[in-house]
């Protein structure tokens, strides 16, 4: 069945509504999230004695209020700021509020789709609605995640000498070995991709030439889709070199935004343990959600649902009493995902009711 289109005033033809977007698909994608995250918690409360597990009052205070609505302030800012500073640097102008609406869309896409391409196409899909070139708004989201595993990677070994404890650092010294190659292997393919964007260009043409030679594809159709590739692949690799000389202030804003930004998501673990009366080491508690963080990029389970609630409680089981371990972990996860999603859920239905009128 034939995708229907739109004819817009120049007189191009485009879909009605993209399919990786379609509300199906995100309604099975966000049930998958909702079950595997409860795995996941299932898996660390079954490691607790159920006698244990306990709502704390202090959780309650007006103090622990205000200082996580100030950090989650902090932490939407900064993710919408580390974006819209790689576009300026782009020389694209987006308002701040589309950039706002735009965090909470990325919370809620890449948290129910595999791996980080949902939350990628979502984003593009919604900045080439205000006027961003498909190929330089694909430069811009990979030029914002590549700065974030930047940021993970080399931080990682730093937070491992953190851990002062012989018997921590031997225990997590394997976890890093293998996330090390992750990561290596994760930079690498942006860097080819880069570097080698003409080959890239010239395996997708060559796709399309093999559906077109089945007759998957008709002739005008086929015509449409190279143009398109062609154009926006150049735009992509134009882009990054577009960036490196975009002007200095921009590109330092991004960088300087997206280690606040890091730094306020991994630091709720350690305002919500300080509210539970726990004198832990600031870069203890950083450096534990970093490795929980690096984990989660690598994680084939939507939003990492699931694998991030369970390394998370293996991480800071030695550290919370049996007690608290599930309220840290489910508290963690509500304040950094859920609440942001449960926004991202409205605002989403907005976008592809708009789209599809």
């Amino acid at each position: 069945m034939k995708k229907k289109s739109v004819d817009n005033a120049d007189g191009k033809s485009k879909p009605a509504k993209s399919s990786a977007l379609s509300a199906g698909r995100l309604l099975r994608f966000s049930l998958l999230f909702i079950f595997l995250s409860s795995l996941g918690f299932y898996a660390v409360y079954s490691q607790v004695p159920t006698d244990k597990v306990t709502w704390d009052s202090r959780l309650f205070s007006v103090q622990f209020f205000i200082s996580t609505a100030g950090l989650l302030s902090i932490y939407y800012c900064l993710d919408g700021l580390r974006l819209w500073f790689v576009l300026r640097a782009l020389n694209q102008r987006i308002a701040l509020r589309a950039m706002i609406r735009l965090v909470f869309i990325n919370l809620f896409v890449s948290n129910v789709t595999p791996l980080a391409t949902g939350g990628g196409v979502a984003q593009v899909w919604y900045l080439q609605r205000r006027g961003v070139p498909v190929g330089t708004a694909m430069t811009a989201t990979t030029i914002r995640t590549v700065l974030a595993v930047l940021f993970i990677f080399s931080a990682g070994p730093v937070m491992l000498l953190k851990l002062t404890d012989a018997q921590t650092i031997s225990r997590y010294t394997p976890v890093f070995r293998t996330l090390a190659v992750f990561a290596t292997l994760y930079i690498g393919f942006f860097v080819v991709l880069i570097l080698r964007t003409k080959v890239l260009i010239q395996i997708l043409v060559g796709t399309l030439l093999m559906l077109r030679w089945l007759h998957v594809l008709n002739p005008g159709r086929y015509s449409r889709w190279k143009r398109n590739i062609v154009r926006e692949m150049h735009r992509f690799a134009v882009g990054f070199r577009t960036f490196l000389k975009g002007k200095p202030r921009y590109i330092l804003a991004s960088i300087l935004a997206t280690a606040g930004f890091l730094l306020s998501l991994f630091s709720f673990p350690a305002l919500i343990t300080a509210a539970l009366g726990y004198d832990l080491q600031y870069w203890l508690v950083i450096g534990r959600l970093l490795i929980t963080t690096f984990v989660m990029y690598f994680s084939p389970t939507p939003g990492a649902s699931g694998i991030a609630e369970g390394v998370f409680g293996y991480l800071f089981s030695d550290i919370l009493t049996a007690g608290h371990l599930v309220l840290v972990t489910v508290l963690w996860r509500a304040v950094t995902i859920y609440l942001g999603m449960g926004i991202g859920i409205f605002i989403m239905h907005r976008e592809i009711s708009h789209e599809s009128t």
